[in-house]
């Protein structure tokens, strides 16, 4: 192809695919959960196809997209809809003044023994007036915050149905055709076939990786530290569960930063057996769950270090949202896997150089012709 055809193709070629992308991007969750949900699932899906002699792709897709639906999507919405109906009650209490974060604030500090309220003052916690004000405007503004975005998702109820509409469509075509895509998407990337390779491998292991073993430790500790609030008689458990599941996707800290306050708060207000059995419940049972799987169902397989797990995870929630607590820690694998990669490939292209270059160099004489 002349060059200077290969460069309009070029122009073409990039113009055309940002226009597709564009078009793509308001869909652009539904479509990166089916494609993270098609990789975790692949295997039951060819084991179902394997059960059916390997006669009929399109049922195997379909009844592994059911085992999707029943598994992952139907509990998914009924925990939605129960945290919506939560929130709404925490929005009237704190509203109402009953849960007021100001109050429990006061009460602590005025269980505590004298000593310590010099050393609240000097980091400027001891004025209690100003603090219990801003904790109180805190925690309105807060459940203002939650009960607007329930607002906005029942609002936009038909956008929700269409993403996941298309989530499972696509899905089910990315389970059936899998198999005859992943070859050539490998072959548009302009790599060596081992390198080809191990980059889809590693895409594939850390997806699997990150994702169930984020949503494994996020599930198990949301769902302990929900019925412990539960057992203790703390309103809003699930409300609670739920926020510590979320904050369970952060390596190293996660449903502390919840269960932490409430334990020092039963503590200095007299109820010690609540706060013990919290504390005890919260380094034994949850701590230790996160310190056992997550090395093994995350670290394990993507061979990240902790350090990097919780950067690119901090850093993927902050730039992609909920979504990012699997596109961090990939793009940090994929990162890693190139660099990786790296050594081999400029060998390979000084190996190149050296069998392409002539065997005389420029600067010699020419060969002179016999007479």
């Amino acid at each position: 192809m002349p060059t200077l055809h290969f460069r309009s193709f070029l122009l073409l070629l990039t113009a055309v695919s940002i226009a597709f992308i564009s078009i793509l991007l308001p869909f652009y969750a539904a479509i990166f959960w089916g494609g993270v949900l098609a990789v975790i699932f692949s295997p039951l899906h060819r084991r179902l196809l394997r059960a059916l002699g390997g006669r009929s792709p399109s049922l195997a897709a379909f009844l592994t997209l059911l085992c999707i639906t029943l598994i992952v999507i139907l509990p998914m919405l009924f925990i939605a809809a129960s945290l919506a109906n939560e929130v709404a009650g925490l929005y009237t209490r704190i509203n109402s003044g009953q849960l007021n974060l100001g109050g429990y604030y006061e009460q602590i500090v005025s269980a505590l023994p004298p000593s310590v309220h010099g050393w609240l003052d000097s980091f400027g916690l001891g004025d209690l007036l100003s603090i219990r004000e801003k904790l109180s405007t805190g925690a309105l503004q807060a459940s203002q915050f939650l009960a607007k975005q329930a607002v906005n998702i029942g609002q936009n109820t038909f956008q929700f149905v269409v993403g996941l509409g298309i989530m499972l469509y696509l899905l089910f075509f990315l389970l059936r055709d899998g198999a005859a895509i992943v070859p050539r998407l490998k072959r548009l990337i302009p790599l060596e076939d081992s390198h080809r390779h191990g980059l889809f491998q590693k895409f594939a292991t850390v997806v699997r990786a990150t994702v169930k073993g984020n949503i494994v430790i996020a599930v198990t500790q949301g769902l302990l530290g929900g019925l412990m609030f539960a057992f203790l008689g703390i309103q809003g458990s699930l409300f609670w569960g739920v926020t510590m599941a979320f904050l369970s996707l952060l390596p190293a800290v996660g449903a502390s930063l919840i269960w932490v306050p409430v334990a020092i708060y039963f503590l200095v207000t007299g109820a010690l057996w609540q706060g013990i059995v919290l504390i005890l419940f919260g380094v034994l049972v949850i701590g230790l769950l996160d310190n056992l799987l997550r090395p093994i169902l995350v670290g394990k397989d993507t061979k990240l270090p902790d350090y990097v797990v919780l950067i690119s995870t901090l850093g993927g929630l902050s730039v992609f949202g909920l979504n990012g607590f699997v596109i961090g820690p990939l793009f940090a694998a994929l990162c890693m896997a190139c660099w990786d990669l790296f050594p081999d490939a400029i060998a390979q292209h000084q190996q190149g150089l050296r069998d392409i270059r002539p065997t005389e160099s420029p600067d010699s004489p020419p060969e002179r012709l016999p007479r």
